[in-house]
């Protein structure tokens, strides 16, 4: 009922130069203008001080602590049995993880990749390149739980307490950004692939505000063109598949959030530090973030890989978009394009 209360209260105060609009008829009349972030009572960034914040976000923080210490010791062991169980557990941990934040998860669409890798593997697979926008460290997670992937991160995530020990066990690829070792580092990833693992990218190279997408760098999407890395890759690997997705945070304890409180609570961006931001976020009670699977992309389609990344950037940019404005039609629109590529999930 209060939230009713100050919708009605907004399209009652609302009759501004900007919400005024003039009918033929010479009359007018109001165009009601909601603002989420007055369903709040705090700035943005920031919750209502409570004493009960900082208890949740201390509790929290223990039981990431002895999860993760625990799944670092079961993971250690799952990479000596067979099978790709090792790569399996990686989903359970980052969904223990999404829930101990409470972050809940909203999926749509359908990821094509599965685990295969191992003894048994099936080498006439296609491996899958996971290409998504990068807001925050809750990026892991988020699309961890939801893919059997293994992720690519900047060399300084090995250092990270914890957070570098189960990056190292999950088979995380670390890369320097130098341009002098970038070549090896593809190779690197090529071998992962080949080896029927999936990868998932954040080709801004970076983190954002969440209100846009920067532009994507190139190089990583040669990957989906092995032939252009010699014979070894050409003859012994299928050529990847390339799944576009979208991810955006849009939910604070239940209420739909506007671009001033996705970057100031969500974001994780420029010179901000690990732990503080981390220390913020366990003290909400609740996120949401939606996740948007995209119909995959057949890389011999595209002559180039700055053509790929051209076309992974404007689905990604739309999709996200799409979701930050809560368009309904969003979930019937990827549902009525499953049939694109849809054997592509039983290679």
């Amino acid at each position: 009922m209060g939230i009713l209360k100050k919708i009605l209260k907004s399209e009652k105060n609302s009759g501004n130069d900007n919400s005024t609009i003039h009918s033929r008829s010479g009359g007018k009349f109001v165009r009601p203008v909601v603002d989420p972030e007055q369903f709040f009572r705090s700035s943005p960034g920031f919750r209502v001080k409570s004493p009960l914040n900082p208890i949740r976000a201390v509790f929290r923080l223990l039981c990431i602590l002895v999860w993760g210490t625990v799944a670092c010791l079961f993971q250690a062991l799952l990479w000596r049995l067979p099978g790709s169980v090792c790569m399996r557990f990686p989903r359970v941990f980052w969904g223990g993880v999404c829930k101990i934040m409470g972050v809940e998860i909203r999926q749509i669409g359908r990821p094509i990749g599965k685990a295969n890798v191992g003894r048994f593997r099936d080498a006439s697979k296609s491996p899958v390149l996971f290409v998504a926008n990068h807001t925050s460290w809750l990026d892991i997670a988020v699309m961890g739980q939801a893919i059997n992937t293994i992720f690519v991160a900047k060399k300084e995530v090995r250092r990270w307490p914890l957070v570098g020990i189960l990056t190292y066990l999950g088979g995380t690829i670390y890369i320097s950004r130098d341009k002098q070792g970038t070549q090896q580092e593809v190779k690197e990833m090529l071998g992962k692939l080949k080896d029927g693992y999936n990868i998932t990218l954040f080709p801004e190279g970076t983190t954002s505000s969440g209100t846009f997408l920067r532009p994507f760098l190139s190089t990583l999407f040669s990957l989906a063109k092995p032939k252009l890395y010699g014979k070894e890759f050409a003859k012994e690997m299928p050529t990847p598949l390339i799944q576009p997705v979208s991810v955006v945070y849009d939910q604070l304890e239940g209420l739909p959030i506007g671009r001033s409180r996705r970057a100031g609570v969500f974001s994780w961006f420029g010179d901000m530090d690990f732990v503080p931001h981390l220390w913020k976020i366990a003290q909400w009670r609740s996120l949401r973030a939606t996740v948007l699977f995209h119909p995959p992309l057949d890389p011999n389609e595209f002559p180039s890989r700055k053509a790929m990344s051209a076309t992974a950037h404007e689905i990604i940019r739309h999709g996200a978009e799409a979701l930050r404005q809560n368009r309904p039609f969003l979930e019937e629109d990827v549902n009525n394009n499953r049939n694109i590529n849809a054997n592509s999930s039983e290679k």
